[in-house]
């Protein structure tokens, strides 16, 4: 069966999670023998978009770039992850229509804790009025409406995480399907029923 192209887009605030997510699921989609292309948002500004700065209409150019990428390799049977925070609905939307094999993720992730977990301090400089045009402090994220997948990295690991997107993505034929695997708790609770009615 040869591989079918699509596009696993990212989005949620900077600090969210989205490129651990992405490196999780990259993994996992190599064990499939999938070929997989990682767009991430900090890498690309330094290679494909250098120069765009971060009013709106560059943060679209950026956005309509990282698209267009994902676009060619998804139509060439390539499985492209694009990890950008894509804060405008109406962007990722066109991109969607664009690309059409389009799994949108929304890394659902409050402020406070993506900035407790910032380790470069942006938000902290940010609030302190320092970085103009900050999204989700200065600038606004607009959530998406309707993902094919939401996660929460404030309350579940990247692993749980990672496994709801991965189940998505068989669900709607991108990965061959998985056997069901029972985790050790559960192998041992279905033991223990199968003891009360009297099988061992």
């Amino acid at each position: 069966m040869s591989q079918k192209g699509f596009t696993l887009w990212f989005t949620g605030l900077s600090g969210a999670g989205k490129t651990t997510l992405a490196h999780i699921v990259e993994a996992e989609m190599r064990k499939h023998n999938l070929r997989v292309e990682i767009l991430d948002g900090d890498v690309v500004r330094t290679n494909l978009s250098k120069g765009l700065g971060f009013s709106k209409e560059d943060r679209d150019t950026n956005i309509r770039r990282i698209g267009f990428v994902c676009h060619l390799l998804s139509r060439n049977g390539v499985a492209a992850i694009s990890a950008a925070i894509s804060p405008y609905r109406e962007i990722r939307d066109e991109v969607r229509k664009t690309i059409g094999d389009f799994v949108e993720v929304y890394v659902h992730c409050p402020l406070e804790v993506c900035a407790q977990r910032d380790v470069k301090g942006l938000y902290a400089k940010a609030m302190a009025g320092e970085i103009p045009s900050f999204t989700g402090v200065s600038d606004p994220y607009e959530e998406p409406l309707n993902p094919e997948v939401v996660v929460d990295s404030s309350k579940e690991t990247p692993e749980v995480s990672a496994k709801k997107i991965l189940k998505k993505l068989e669900e709607l034929g991108y990965l061959p399907k998985t056997e069901e695997v029972y985790s050790e708790e559960e192998e041992e609770e279905v033991k223990r029923r199968l003891e009360e009615l009297g099988y061992f």
